[in-house]
Formats: structure tokens, sequence, C-alpha cells
């Protein structure tokens, strides 16, 4: 990647100059008719239809029609194709509501960790890609820079403020990949999901008791599986409780 991007005069790794369309098409020969954007947007609904593993560099060329020779002229490998395909499908942050001039830093880091859950819970093929390196791509730096924009004026360095969206995200994308894997399992499974609790508590009742495991008896003697009609508690409950131990460093910041 290093003597790409010296040939293309950016000193950019070629997967970011092309997404910051820097490295549009190429240099050289009669102008293709292949576009960039086609083959990302081609991978995209590959991936978003039949699941990130479907995604090779002779698929993508098939559904194009063309051979898979001519896609190396854009894109020099498929790790590339997946970079490409990440930024595309994250997008840029959603516009805040009209009332945000009124919110605080803990209304407006709630919002942009909600907008990547609903994101990746829409768009679960995007968690399938690795994560390779930290975010530099337009899109992804566009929810970076959000993340941090929400956290100005709390008096938080800005190596705290990197942390925190590092943590929030990370919440974020764990409780959503926990999610699209119970997802693929229940369909597979043919399942319904209040039956695949169902299962998981008989299960638990027959392999535990008092005796051996108290505190997962006492979890099945409450309603912590059938009690709560909001689908969304524990994401609610984890974001809250880290806001909260936030919002204790700032009060620290902020006192004398």
């Amino acid at each position: 990647m290093a003597n790409e991007a010296e040939d293309d005069g950016t000193g950019l790794p070629a997967s970011l100059a092309m997404a910051w369309g820097l490295r549009e098409r190429p240099g050289k020969g009669p102008r293709p008719t292949l576009t960039l954007q086609r083959i990302v947007d081609a991978a995209v609904a590959l991936a978003a239809t039949e699941g990130t593993d479907a995604v090779s560099m002779g698929r993508v060329a098939k559904e194009l029609g063309v051979s898979t020779m001519s896609l190396y002229r854009y894109v020099t490998a498929k790790e590339e194709l997946y970079i490409l395909m990440s930024d595309a499908g994250v997008g840029t942050p959603p516009p805040l509501p009209p009332d945000a001039d009124g919110w605080g830093w803990r209304e407006l880091l709630s919002h942009w960790a909600y907008a990547q859950r609903t994101l990746l819970m829409t768009k679960p093929w995007i968690l399938r890609i690795p994560i390779t390196a930290p975010p530099a791509t337009p899109n992804q730096l566009a929810w970076m820079d959000r993340g941090l924009a929400s956290m100005a004026g709390t008096g938080l360095r800005e190596s705290e403020k990197l942390s925190t969206i590092i943590l929030v995200g990370g919440l974020v994308r764990n409780e959503a990949t926990m999610a699209a894997d119970m997802m693929d399992a229940i369909v597979k499974s043919g399942v319904s999901p209040d039956k695949v609790v169902g299962q998981y508590v008989r299960t638990l009742r027959l392999l535990t008791g008092p005796d051996t495991h108290p505190a997962v008896t006492r979890l099945l003697e409450s309603d912590a599986f059938t009690g709560s009609d909001e689908p969304d508690f524990q994401f609610r409950f984890g974001l809250g409780r880290l806001l909260d131990g936030l919002a204790e460093l700032i009060s620290e910041r902020s006192t004398p």
C-alpha cells in the first residue's frame, strides 16, 4: 500500500486515498466503464443480502458483469474493499433534532450512542467487517467528530473525551453484535425469540439449584427474563451507568 500511496502523491494508504476521493480511477489507459462507487455499491448490496462472507473480488465482479481483474484497477485487495464498504455503510451521523440546542452533554452523547446502535442493528453486516485500524475514512471521522463535540464544555481532557467515545462505542458494538448473533441463531433454529428465552430458563432450572448456584436461582425467581417489556432495557441500563460515572468525573472537573 505504501508504494501505491507514493505513486498517487497523497502519502496515504490506497484505501484511504480512494475513500477521500483522492484516487478515483486509474490514471493510464482509456477511461474504464466501471467506477469505484459502482464497485462499493455492489459489494454493500451483496453483504446486505448474503452476508459479508459472500463478498469476494470475483463475486463482486460477477454481480457487475465484468472481469475480476478489472476490479483490481480500483481496489487492490478485499481488505481495501471492506474499508470502503464500512465507510459507505455507516454513512454520516443523522441530524440532531430541532430541540438539541438546549441539550447538555449527556443528551448529546446518548443521541450519538443510540444513533450508532440503530445503524448497526439495521445493518449487522458492518459488524462482520474486521476492525484493522482506527477510524480515518470520511464518514467514520464524521461520527468520531460528533461524539467528541458532544462533550464540549465539560472540562474533560481531550484524551478523556477520546476514551469516552471508545468506551461508549464499545458498549454499542458489543450489544449490537450479541443481538445480531442471537438473531442469526434464532433464524437458523426457526424458533421464536420468546421460545428461545423459555427454553433457556428451563435449561437453567434443570442445571442449577439454591445449593449449587444460589445467585442464579435468585435470578430465575425474579422477573429478569420476563418482566421487562422494554427491548432496549439492557442497553439503556448499561449506557446510563457509563454516563453516571462520566457525570461524576465532569463534576470533579468543575469543582474548585
